[in-house]
């Protein structure tokens, strides 16, 4: 297997799994779908690319691999440059949205084909795929052909047929979008679990945000190409770098609104209310507010007044959809029930300490 470096204190060699991107562009004729990225992916993390559709983050996921060419740019995997480099060379393994599995093969023998292929000694193959069953829980499932297991099971079989090469990274590309939601996130925790035992670099493609705020040391917001931000899912959603990861990371999105900024204090148009902002948005264009940071009120009671268009009741909490004129419509939740009804005028309080703040350009502004 490819990646190898520096040795452990016993001189054994020890594998490396640091990945790095450089300058990375690639182009389908003049069309460029990736352009200039730069990402350094350390030993051990958990790295997840998320975008809408169409931005580029499977491709990326593709050219680490070596399923693409790198147009312009270096990758390099534990400090060796692989950018020209085929896959089988990479040391990495790869696991699509599709099991592909063998259908006639059992469990064992589709988790063990690669190192058959490879032409390792029996004993190896049943003992690392002993040993992958047991981290996937698939010991019972061994001599099951695939027709015979859940979508669910199929998954980990497909996991499992990467864990016994023990690549040096694994590379996911919408692992669990063919399963249904209860599956999703029983799939979710095995590979939340499977990254805690095996403490692999992994680098994972979704377009579900559960995914990624769950599972992610640290999430790519890319968008046509370009990474807008990098950091811990906690960082994108508490401190956006502009609107559009503002919007994009968190269900639902943020509420942004016109606004104006001046002496110290926010205004909304067509609004009396207003409050503190702090000196680094002076200027600012918009304001943005998460729902669950805004409270329900009286129409005399709040920064803004606005009419109830629906209310979503979900158990734990309520969404509702307020109209506010100018403003838009903005999406409030509210843990618990409500007496607000649609048709119903009410006045919405936003916490002055989870403001945000961005410039005509859409770039965040704070202190």
């Amino acid at each position: 297997m490819a990646g190898m470096g520096v040795t452990d204190s016993n001189g054994r060699l020890k594998r490396m799994s640091s990945i790095e991107l450089k300058a990375v562009e690639k182009w389908f004729g003049d069309a460029q779908v990736i352009k200039g990225v730069d990402l350094s992916i350390e030993e051990g993390e958990f790295i997840i690319f998320v975008g809408p559709s169409g931005c580029g983050k499977s491709t990326l996921l593709r050219m680490i691999a070596g399923l693409e060419d790198t147009s312009r740019g270096e990758i390099t995997i534990a400090g060796r440059d692989v950018t020209a480099e085929p896959p089988s060379k990479r040391g990495l393994a790869m696991v699509f949205q599709s099991y592909a599995l063998y259908p006639h093969m059992s469990v064992r023998d589709n988790m063990g084909f690669s190192l058959k292929s490879a032409g390792a000694p029996k004993s190896e193959i049943t003992e690392k795929v002993d040993a992958a069953a047991n981290v996937l829980k698939l010991e019972a499932l061994l001599d099951r052909r695939p027709k015979d297991l859940s979508g669910g099971q199929r998954q980990r079989v497909a996991i499992g047929r990467s864990i016994v090469r023990e690549p040096t990274a694994f590379l996911f590309d919408e692992p669990l979008s063919n399963l249904d939601a209860a599956l999703r996130v029983e799939m979710r925790l095995e590979i939340a679990k499977l990254h805690q035992n095996l403490a692999s670099t992994m680098i994972y493609v979704t377009h579900d945000q559960v995914e990624a705020m769950t599972l992610a040391d640290r999430i790519v917001v890319l968008q046509a190409g370009i990474i807008e931000q990098v950091g811990s899912p906690r960082e994108l959603y508490e401190r956006p770098g502009n609107l559009f990861v503002a919007q994009f990371i968190g269900s639902p999105k943020m509420n942004v609104m016109p606004c104006a900024v001046s002496d110290g204090m926010f205004s909304l148009p067509g609004q009396n209310g207003s409050g503190p902002a702090p000196a680094a948005a002076a200027g600012a264009s918009h304001m943005g507010i998460r729902p669950e940071h805004i409270v329900i009120g009286t129409e005399s009671d709040g920064h803004c007044v606005g009419e109830v268009e629906v209310s979503e009741y979900l158990g734990a909490d309520v969404m509702l959809f307020v109209n506010c004129g100018e403003l838009g419509l903005l999406t409030v939740r509210h843990v618990g029930d409500t007496d607000a009804r649609p048709g119903q005028r009410v006045g919405l309080r936003f916490d002055e300490n989870r403001t945000h703040f961005f410039d005509s350009g859409g770039i965040a502004m704070r202190d």
